[in-house]
């Protein structure tokens, strides 16, 4: 099946299938989140971005391989609903942005900063910290050498804008300068974005509005 990045509540999973690197895209309840498997083709290690919801969900997803690692993208909680039953099952590794980890009711093991890396088997993912949807909300890069990069957002860029800072302007302004920083000045237009909630976008389709976003404040 093509990937397409659109999926549903109570629909299947999607794969992205790329050279190093499958990634498994699924919805969740009742928030309509995402959460994607990223699974290294070489080793089989597995690592989940945000266990949102539907523990059960997750867990099938992981399937018997078991799972290394569970980041979680930001401290809101209908992106941890099912992460404590996620750890209980598995023996996960637990990471989040450092500014972040106290609102997360999980210990986090392994609190990110800007610039770390989060390795899933013999892939690396790059984090970057995004202020203003949250303190400590955190993006992962991955590098594919093989194309174009593969960027996981969480709620700090959709199609269509960046996420929701409550009309706290300085915290949008925080945002849209994080996120023009350190995802639209050092990536190309083919990079692929997979936000939190919601399909997928690439940074060339949402690049020519950025002026629009700064410009009407949200």
């Amino acid at each position: 099946m093509t990937y397409s990045g659109k999926v549903r509540v109570g629909g299947p999973a999607e794969a992205h299938e790329l050279g190093e690197l499958i990634i498994s895209k699924v919805a969740v309840g009742p928030m309509e989140n995402n959460a994607y498997l990223l699974r290294c083709r070489e080793t089989g290690e597995q690592l989940l971005i945000d266990a949102a919801a539907e523990p059960g969900t997750l867990l099938r997803l992981i399937g018997p391989d078991g799972l290394r690692t569970v980041v979680t993208t930001h401290q809101h909680p209908d992106h941890w609903q099912a992460l404590a039953e996620v750890v209980a099952a598995t023996g996960a590794l637990t990471c989040a942005g450092r500014e972040d980890a106290a609102g997360i009711p999980v210990p986090t093991d392994a609190p990110l900063d800007d610039g770390d890396v989060v390795r899933v088997g013999r892939v690396e993912l790059g984090v970057r910290h995004l202020r203003g949807h949250t303190p400590g909300s955190v993006a992962l890069v991955y590098d594919d050498p093989d194309g174009a990069p593969h960027v996981f957002t969480g709620d700090s860029l959709f199609p269509g804008g960046v996420g929701n800072t409550r009309g706290d302007a300085a915290a949008f302004q925080q945002l849209i300068g994080d996120v023009e920083e350190r995802l639209f000045t050092p990536l190309p237009d083919e990079t692929w974005i997979y936000p939190g909630h919601g399909d997928d976008t690439s940074l060339g389709a949402e690049r020519p509005h950025l002026g629009e976003w700064r410009a009407r404040g949200w």
